[in-house]
């Protein structure tokens, strides 16, 4: 299992801070969040993450049927905290096999969101947004807007703002989109105390880099 931080936009080796810098450092992007080790799907994993998230910790809930939430991952050091939060969550697909989707909440210019869906810069990028959008997702009872994005073939990815971070959803296999631009889903922000969820947990997400980076 990985226990270095890597790139989140590229997932590669990050130098560690040193005597003459604070900041882990990518060869390829420079300074950046580290992305740490995922945390496995366990109750303990949550109230980890949710402790020291200064961005929301999205959760779809009630969660589709058939899913399950199956890992964490999050961006940030010590010095400044958690600031990109990934849920990731496993079930059926619209065809035959499985899909996976990762819930993504970051600050701008992090680059988490763009590392999953695979795109160079660490945003959507500028008119993602231009016309009417895709999907919407439900937040605290009012519609967030959701774009689609171009991004690599095999994944669905949609992009949007909500409580001043962005907001991101990358799915795979990429017909697995319509969970987003079909369902009625809605999010709940884990760190919030006033709910008393029963998650039901899987194996750890494929799409959580755990192993060595290359």
């Amino acid at each position: 299992m990985r226990t270095a931080p890597i790139c989140p936009r590229c997932h590669g080796s990050l130098r560690a801070p040193s005597a003459w810098s604070s900041a882990w450092r990518c060869p390829e992007h420079g300074d950046v969040l580290p992305l740490r080790p995922p945390r496995h799907p366990a109750p303990a994993a949550l109230e980890a993450v949710r402790k020291i998230a200064r961005v929301p910790v999205w959760l779809p809930w009630p969660l589709p049927p058939g899913w399950l939430v199956t890992g964490f991952a999050e961006a940030g050091d010590e010095r400044t905290g958690t600031r990109a939060s990934v849920t990731a969550l496993s079930g059926p697909s619209v065809t035959q096999g499985p899909a996976d989707l990762l819930v993504v909440a970051e600050e701008p210019g992090a680059g988490v969101g763009a590392g999953f869906a695979g795109l160079d810069g660490p945003d959507p990028g500028e008119g993602f947004d231009a016309g009417p959008p895709h999907a919407k997702i439900d937040i605290r009872g009012h519609p967030a807007s959701l774009w689609c994005v171009r991004a690599a073939p095999d994944r669905a990815v949609y992009a949007g703002e909500a409580l001043g971070n962005w907001l991101w959803t990358i799915s795979w296999p990429a017909e697995s989109g319509c969970l987003i631009a079909l369902a009625e889903l809605s999010l709940r922000d884990l760190r919030e105390n006033d709910q008393d969820l029963d998650l039901p947990y899987g194996a750890l997400s494929p799409r959580l880099p755990d192993g060595d980076a290359s």
